[in-house]
C-alpha cells in the first residue's frame, strides 16, 4: 500500500456495480448496497437541507440499528465530522464531549434525550434527530421515507471523518481526529488480520460508537463479506445468533471470550461456522481453553485509534503475545529517555509508520496532549510492552492512569473528580484489580470528611447516576489517610488490590 484512499469512493464503486448484493443485515433483515446508497443519499441530503456543512461536527449516542449505517455513510458523503458518543454516558462527561466538539446536531435514541437534557451541557441552537420516534419533530424514520439525491464530491482521504473519544487519564477525554483514510486503513487491518474472504460473515455485536465496531463498516468494500448485525451482545443467545446468520467471524474485547466461556458447556459449542475469532486482550491463561472448546483459531492484535485501529497481527499462534507489525508500521520499545530497551524487558510501545497519513494528526483542540503522544513523527503510546529474541510484541498495560475495564479504557481522573464531589467525600483514589471476567474492575478509596458518615451505597448509586455503567467502582473502601508523595501526590502503588475486605456493589 503507497497511499490512503477515502472508503466513500470505494463505496459508491461498488454500489453502482451490484446494487442487490447484500452489505449487511440487521437481526435478519437484508440491507444492500443499493438501500444503503439511497438511504446515506438522502440523509447527507437532509443534513445539507438543515444547515449542516463540510466540516461540521454531528454527536451519534445511539445503539446499533437498522438505521446505523445509513447516517455514518450520510455523515461521510456530506463531509461532516462524526462524533460517536458511548450511550452509556451521562452528566459531566457527556455534557464535555458535546460542548468541546461543538456538535451542530446529535442524533439519539428516544430514551437517551432526558441523559442528554439533563447533562448540563449548553444545547442552545443544538438540532435533536430522533433515531426511533415516528411522533417528534426531527424524527429520523420519517426522512428516509422520502428519498433524495445528493452528487457532491466525496471527500479526500486526508479529510476529518471522526472525533473519537478516549478517556484521558490524567484529564478530560481526548478527541482523536481520525480522517477518511484512516478509518479504510483500519478495515484493511482487519482485513489483513482476520483473514476474510469473499463469502465470509462477520457477527456485528459491537456497538458502532466504538472503533472495533466502526472498523467494520470497511470490510465489505474489500470483499464479498457480509456484515451481521445484532443489537447487542448476548452471552446466553450467542451461538444460536452466530447459527441463524452463518457467522464465519466474531469479534472480541473487554472479557468476551470469559464471559462466553463460562456459559454452561454443550453439544452446540462446536456446532457453528465459526473459524476465526480475532480481538484484543485474550488472556494467556484462557486463549487455548476457548479455542479447544469451541473450535476457533484465535487471532490477537494490539492498537489504538490513533494508529488507525491495529498496529500488530498475531498470525503465528504464539499464545500471549500480539504478534508483528502490519506492513505499514514499526514498533520501538523504549525507555524513559527514549531509547530502546534490551530484548525481553519492558519499556514504552512507539509507533511508526511507513505511510503517510496512518498516524493520527493530533486531538482535538488539545495541544499539549498532541505534542505529548506525537514526537518526532513517531508515536508514544503510553503503553507498556516488550520485545521478544524474535521480534514479537508483548503487551503489559498502561503506564499511566487509568483502567481497562469492559473494553473501555477509565481515566481515574474522570471518576475521582466525579466521586470528590460527593458532600461526604474528603479525597479518594481509584486503582484497578483483577476481574472475574473481562481486563480489570474498578475498586475506589475513599476518605469520608471528619465527622461525616458514609454510607456506600448510597454514594455508590449516586455514582451511578452520573457515571458510565463501566466507569462505575464495583469496589469502595474506607480509609482513614492516603500516603503521599512530598508533592502530595496519593502513593496509589501502595493501595492494596485485595477485595476480600471491600464493599462490593455487586454482592448487595
Amino acid at each position: 500500500m503507497t497511499e490512503l484512499a477515502c472508503f466513500v469512493r470505494s463505496f459508491r464503486q461498488k454500489a453502482g456495480a451490484c446494487p442487490d448484493k447484500v452489505f449487511a443485515t440487521f437481526d435478519g433483515e437484508a440491507i444492500t448496497f443499493g438501500d444503503l446508497d439511497r438511504m446515506s443519499d438522502t440523509f447527507a441530503a437532509h443534513l445539507r437541507g438543515e444547515g449542516v456543512r463540510r466540516g461540521d461536527a454531528v454527536a451519534v449516542m445511539m445503539r446499533n440499528s437498522r438505521f446505523s449505517l445509513a447516517i455514518l455513510f450520510g455523515l461521510a458523503k456530506a463531509g461532516v465530522v462524526w462524533v460517536p458518543v458511548n450511550a452509556q454516558l451521562k452528566g459531566e462527561g457527556l455534557a464535555y464531549i458535546l460542548q468541546h466538539c461543538a456538535a451542530r446536531a446529535v442524533i439519539c435514541n428516544r430514551d437517551l434525550l432526558e441523559t442528554i437534557d439533563a447533562c448540563g451541557a449548553d444545547l442552545t441552537g443544538l438540532e435533536l434527530i430522533v433515531a426511533d420516534d415516528t411522533e417528534r419533530a426531527g424524527a429520523l424514520e420519517p426522512i428516509f421515507d422520502k428519498p433524495l439525491p445528493f452528487t457532491e464530491t466525496p471527500p479526500e482521504a486526508q479529510d476529518l471523518f471522526a472525533v473519537m473519544y478516549t478517556s484521558g487519564t490524567t484529564g478530560r477525554p481526548k478527541g482523536v481526529m481520525v480522517t477518511h483514510g484512516m478509518l479504510r486503513l483500519s478495515g484493511e487491518a482487519v482485513k489483513h488480520l482476520s483473514r476474510a474472504d469473499d463469502g465470509d460473515v462477520f457477527l456485528v455485536w459491537e456497538p458502532l460508537y466504538h472503533i472495533g465496531g466502526a472498523q467494520l463498516i470497511i470490510l465489505p468494500l474489500l470483499a464479498d463479506v457480509v456484515l451481521a448485525m445484532v443489537a447487542r451482545f448476548s452471552a446466553s443467545r450467542f451461538w444460536e445468533q452466530v447459527r441463524t446468520c452463518g457467522a464465519t467471524h466474531i469479534h472480541y474485547l473487554g472479557g468476551i471470550l470469559q464471559i462466553l466461556l463460562k456459559q454452561p458447556e454443550g453439544p452446540g459449542d462446536r456446532s457453528h461456522p465459526v473459524r476465526v475469532a480475532w480481538g484484543g486482550g485474550c488472556p494467556k491463561e484462557i486463549w487455548t481453553a476457548f479455542e479447544e472448546r469451541f473450535g476457533v483459531e484465535i487471532l490477537e492484535c494490539y492498537g489504538m485509534t490513533e494508529a488507525s485501529s491495529l498496529t500488530t497481527c498475531n498470525d503465528e499462534g504464539v499464545v500471549g503475545a500480539v504478534g508483528r507489525p502490519m506492513p505499514w508500521f514499526s514498533v520501538e520499545v523504549v525507555d524513559d529517555d527514549g531509547l530502546p530497551v534490551p530484548t525481553g524487558e519492558k519499556g514504552e510501545i512507539v509507533v511508526e509508520t511507513s505511510l503517510p497519513g496512518a498516524l493520527f494528526k493530533g486531538y482535538l483542540n488539545n495541544r499539549e496532549a498532541t505534542e505529548k503522544a506525537l514526537r518526532d513523527g513517531r508515536l508514544h503510546t503510553g503503553d507498556c510492552g516488550s520485545i521478544d529474541g524474535k521480534g514479537v510484541l508483548w503487551f503489559h498495560g498502561r503506564l499511566t492512569d487509568s483502567v481497562r475495564c469492559k473494553g473501555e479504557n477509565v481515566s481515574a481522573f474522570e471518576v475521582e473528580t466525579v466521586a470528590g464531589r460527593y458532600p461526604a467525600v474528603e479525597d479518594c483514589a481509584l486503582i484497578g484489580v483483577a476481574a472475574e471476567v473481562g481486563e480489570q474492575d474498578i475498586k475506589l478509596f475513599v476518605k469520608p470528611k471528619a465527622g461525616q458518615v458514609l454510607d456506600l451505597q448510597a454514594f455508590s448509586d449516586w455514582l451511578g447516576e452520573r457515571l458510565a455503567a463501566y466507569q462505575r467502582p464495583r469496589y469502595l473502601e474506607l480509609v482513614e489517610e492516603f500516603e503521599r508523595t512530598p508533592s502530595q501526590r496519593i502513593m496509589k502503588h501502595k493501595l492494596s488490590t485485595d477485595v476480600s475486605g471491600s464493599w462490593d456493589r455487586l454482592a448487595t
